[in-house]
């Protein structure tokens, strides 16, 4: 019996990889990420480590280097299959190796190899990325440090070869410890931090309270993405930052010229953020697959993800405007859809639909949402009915190129509303489904709740549509631009936009340029200027050059897996940017190699897979990839996963297996109080006396009759006394029922009854509130 010591999996093997320590420079809202990971051969022969683990979808991975002893080697960015070649070239050579390269399949998942470490030996290995700060409803700058990486599903028709293969352990069980520091920097005041894990005390490092530093708790257990909500004063205050290129780089290159990046705060006139429309087509897309049967967080009473999207679409529903359209689809390994089409929102198909999720069940396998997204774009959209897609879903999503794709030919018809649920899903897809489609995005991690962050979404989607959006700029004489950034598609009312931008050539008599921003809004132009000084400010190296390169390499990476014969001159021009740039792309990959004895591995090296936290631990009976030492044999990477994953086995299992759900109840109607009464909303918006209500305000049927003023229809007395309750009780959750209310004030003032006043004043009897009538919107 082989017994192991220290770190070691599930399967009793030993874990390589000790410890990772990450240092975060926020420069505004950029940040710059510098990982080290330590690994360390604990055993008697020489081993490879492989590690597939996430990282945010749109960063730009720009450095990778090993320290051996008092040696460090920085690799090399060169075409992907050269550096494959080169890898094995120097193991087969006794040399070690490092290699790092981005999924084929999915920008957010990346593979680490490091090849043959000798036993008793360590490396430390240093990968850097460049990430922008995503802006939060409350205005505060997300910065993620992915951590969870569920093992994604792989379509059928998909080849399976090509497909990273996922380690995952439960989480919380991960063996090797992070520890993590950040040092902020902002043009305004820092006003705090907060997170989802343990902070050491916040450190102001100024007077001003424009530098700070912050990091980990001790004893950070690695079972969650790491969050820092960063809090700034006037986080909506629009910036220009132009940062010097590199006296180094090729003459007219991205790299030499100056770049420019803008954030951009429109604001809508009043009259527009409190318009909202009473048309459109929303079809709400929910996964329904087994991880969705996970709960939201480990914390106590935590829901299930399927019961929380449950809860939501009940919201969605009372929330909707009569003479809307919609229609709700669940998928899964397969899909299935409420209606053949969308239908007409009424009391009957809200009713109807309503009674359907109550049935919802995460029992539908594997994770496809390519077949549902071709359905929906295969129904035509209903004339002066606007279509906008709600799509929630867990993110273990194996084909997301080819689902982006897929958008982004349909983004013309539609927007998309993303929202990915629990740790782990695919920031890329995420982002992605609402960035194709002129959407929003959002993340529910942690203690989120999904409502509200839904609410918010829905308002952005019953906006007035933003259109004919362009960007002029006003620079000297002599200088001009080119747009890195793609085309804008989509602006909402206070969101952050961001572009970035070449400057070519040179005015030193006028340093000072202006951009503005010009765009349609229920038929009158609108424009918003920034004006900006042409000449760097800042030490910001070449970090905003390479987030500018970044943003060009994932539009060319599209073009060409939709090009025909012009795919081979595009990726040509994506190697040559990638190189240039030093920014990694789905062709380019990063190589080390370490010169040692030179001795030739006798026999195969042992292969030892590092594990990544994830939601849930499925077992395998595959054995994992070994390594032959042959100069021809195949390597154990993301091209040579085995013949089925095991996640695909589990899918397998459940897949269309619904016996297994046998007797299980029908879910029963909600506990929570606020959707109890949410609950009993009619479509158009008004409630009625029942009993089932007054047990939601905690009063008897004849409490509520005899309180109500003489002559008064009954159901204005229990919708008034509905928007009480909710404005008196609940205030706190506004987000989640805003609509619901609007609704309701809508309807009483449809009624043209006088007795409001009254209705108003016997309610706040009834339930010891001190609420007016203009509170209430009547």
């Amino acid at each position: 019996m082989v017994r192991c010591c220290g770190l070691v999996t599930v399967k009793n093997e030993p874990v390589p990889l000790k410890s990772v320590e990450v240092d975060v420079h926020v420069q505004g809202h950029v940040a710059t990420v510098t990982s080290t990971l330590l690994y360390v051969n604990g055993e008697e022969r020489p081993l490879e480590a492989v590690f597939v683990f996430p990282l945010p979808g749109e960063c730009a991975v720009c450095h990778l280097s090993a320290k051996i002893g008092d040696t460090e080697v920085v690799a090399k960015l060169q075409d992907k299959q050269k550096a494959r070649e080169e890898y094995d070239d120097a193991l087969s050579s006794g040399h070690q190796a490092f290699l790092l390269e981005e999924s084929d399949q999915s920008p957010d998942v990346f593979q680490l190899n490091v090849g043959s470490l000798p036993p008793g030996e360590s490396a430390a290995i240093t990968l850097v990325y460049i990430s922008e700060l995503d802006m939060q409803a409350d205005d505060a700058l997300r910065f993620c440090l992915p951590a969870v990486l569920n093992p994604r599903y792989t379509p059928q028709d998909m080849d399976r070869s090509q497909m990273a293969t996922v380690t995952s352990v439960p989480a919380g069980t991960v063996p090797y410890t992070l520890a993590l520091s950040a040092h902020l920097s902002s043009p305004q005041p820092i006003s705090k931090v907060e997170s989802n894990c343990d902070l050491e005390p916040l450190a102001y490092l100024n007077p001003d309270k424009t530098q700070a530093t912050v990091s980990l708790s001790p004893g950070h257990l690695f079972d969650r993405d790491v969050e820092l909500l960063l809090y700034y004063h006037d986080a909506h205050k629009p910036t220009a930052i132009v940062e010097a290129g590199l006296d180094t780089a090729e003459p007219g290159s991205l790299m030499r010229d100056p770049v420019v990046l803008l954030s951009i705060y429109p604001e809508f006139p009043a009259a527009v953020t409190s318009s909202l429309s009473t048309v459109g087509e929303f079809i709400f897309v929910v996964d329904r697959s087994g991880s969705m049967d996970c709960a939201m967080h480990s914390g106590k009473d935590a829901k299930m993800r399927i019961e929380s999207a449950k809860d939501t679409l009940l919201l969605l529903l009372k929330s909707l405007p009569m003479g809307c359209y919609f229609n709700i689809y669940g998928f899964g390994s397969r899909y299935e859809h409420f209606f053949p089409k969308s239908v007409e929102y009424n009391q009957k198909t809200m009713d109807d639909a309503l009674e359907k999720v109550k049935g919802m069940r995460a029992d539908m396998g594997g994770t496809e949402i390519l077949q549902p997204l071709k359905h929906i774009y295969s129904q035509p959209c209903i004339p002066s009915h606007p279509r906008q897609l709600f799509i929630f879903t867990d993110g273990e999503v194996g084909n997301t190129k080819q689902v982006l794709d897929l958008v982004k030919i349909n983004g013309n018809s539609h927007r998309c509303f993303s929202f990915g649920i629990g740790q782990g899903a695919s920031t890329a897809l995420i982002t992605g489904l609402a960035k194709e489609a002129s959407g929003h995005a959002q993340f529910i991690t942690g203690t989120d709740r999904m409502q509200p962050k839904v609410m918010q979404s829905l308002r952005y989607a019953l906006q007035p549509a933003v259109k004919d959006i362009s960007v002029h700029w006003n620079l000297p004489d002599g200088v001009s631009v080119t747009t890195l950034s793609p085309p804008l598609k989509v602006l909402f009312h206070g969101q952050r936009a961001l572009l970035y931008a070449q400057l070519k050539g040179e005015n030193t008599a006028i340093p000072e340029g202006s951009v503005t921003i010009q765009y349609n809004l229920l038929e009158e132009t609108v424009k918003n200027q920034l004006s900006f000084c042409l000449r760097p400010t800042g030490e910001t190296g070449v970090t905003l050059h390479r987030l500018g390169a970044r943003t060009l390499i994932r539009s060319l990476e599209m073009e060409e897996r939709a090009a025909g014969p012009e795919a081979k001159a595009l990726r040509e021009k994506l190697l040559q940017l990638s190189l240039q740039s030093g920014v990694s792309c789905t062709h380019t990959a990063f190589i080390a190699i370490h010169k040692g004895s030179g001795q030739t591995v006798q026999g195969p090296l042992l292969h030892r897979t590092v594990p990544t936290p994830g939601m849930f631990f499925i077992p395998t009976v595959l054995n994992a990839p070994t390594r032959i030492m042959a100069k021809m044999a195949p390597m154990a990477r993301m091209a040579a996963a085995p013949p089925m994953p095991p996640v695909m086995m589990f899918w397998d299992s459940m897949e269309d297996d619904d016996e297994m759900f046998d007797g299980v109840q029908e879910p029963e109607s909600p506990t929570d109080p606020l959707l109890q009464l949410i609950s009993l909303q009619k479509a158009s918006g008004s409630w009625e006396m029942e009993s089932s209500m007054a047990k939601v305000l905690k009063k008897t049927d004849d409490e509520l009759d005899k309180l109500m003023p003489v002559g008064v229809d009954k159901a204005v007395w229990a919708t008034v006394l509905a928007l009480i309750w909710l404005y008196g009780f609940c205030l706190d959750a506004q987000d989640e029922w805003q609509f619901v209310a609007m609704k309701a004030a809508s309807w009483i003032q449809a009624q043209k009854v006088d007795c409001v006043s009254q209705c108003v004043q016997a309610g706040n009897a009834l339930l010891g509130c001190q609420l007016q009538q203009k509170t209430l919107a009547l």
